[in-house]
């Protein structure tokens, strides 16, 4: 991996980007993936690279809805393992939540290394025979009958707005992690957390630990997601005024 300052300003953003190249030349990455960090990152600049106080309170309701769930899962793909495989331990810790690997560009071999990495990283995944369960004509339809099949909801970390649709058909609650308030998923989900995942998986985990039984039970009941997306589209439209007042 390539040595990089820290105090060069935009470390973290760096950081991440060198740790998803090094991931795709292990093959837990497909390329297609860099793209969509590229998008993600856009938005996040629009955020002000930053948790929106509207994002922390999306992420209380996502720990909310997790430990209310009867059976919560969360989806885990090349990127969500790359970036944030420990992250993803200690959220299942938190909430008690399945994790399964379901992937878009899916090659048995990037099952088991995205697997492997998840279980160095102490996950305990899910693993089995797969089935087409989700109403789907791409690989994302391929789940397991006791993970995502049986789910009343599912943690999506990453855009997946035709899978998003789907499990929301099939009468289970998606939580989606998208910094793109105007994608398919964040628009379809029934709760998106408008976030870089580095950042919100930690704060969903913080919350799990210290929302009562009562408290997540209560949130839950209330969540809207709309609310939800204008004050993230309402959060980059202030952060834009700034950089163009500071400009004048």
């Amino acid at each position: 991996m390539t040595t990089i300052p820290k105090d060069h300003p935009r470390y973290a953003a760096l950081v991440v980007r060198d740790r998803l190249a090094a991931a795709m030349r292990e093959g837990v990455l497909a390329p297609e993936g860099l793209i969509a960090q590229g998008r993600g990152e856009a938005f996040d600049y629009l955020l002000g690279e930053a948790t929106t106080e509207s994002a922390a309170r999306a992420e209380r309701a996502a720990a909310a809805m997790l430990l209310s769930a009867r059976r919560p899962v969360i989806s885990v793909n090349g990127n969500t393992a790359a970036l944030c495989a420990h992250q993803i331990a200690a959220l299942q810790e938190a909430s008690g939540a399945a994790v399964e690997v379901n992937l878009f560009h899916r090659t048995e071999e990037r099952m088991e290394k995205i697997t492997a990495l998840l279980r160095a990283n102490g996950v305990d995944v899910l693993t089995g025979e797969s089935e087409r369960l989700i109403p789907l004509a791409h690989d994302r339809a391929l789940c397991l009958r006791d993970g995502i099949g049986v789910a009343d909801l599912v943690l999506v970390p990453l855009e997946d707005g035709d899978r998003c649709e789907a499990l929301r058909k099939m009468g289970k609650a998606v939580i989606a992690i998208d910094l793109n308030p105007l994608s398919r998923t964040a628009q379809t989900a029934t709760l998106a957390v408008v976030d870089e995942v580095t950042r919100a998986v930690p704060a969903i985990t913080a919350h799990c630990r210290d929302l009562t039984t009562d408290e997540a039970r209560r949130i839950a009941l209330s969540v809207e997601n709309t609310p939800f997306l204008k004050e993230a589209l309402a959060g980059m439209i202030r952060h834009l005024e700034v950089i163009n007042d500071a400009l004048e």
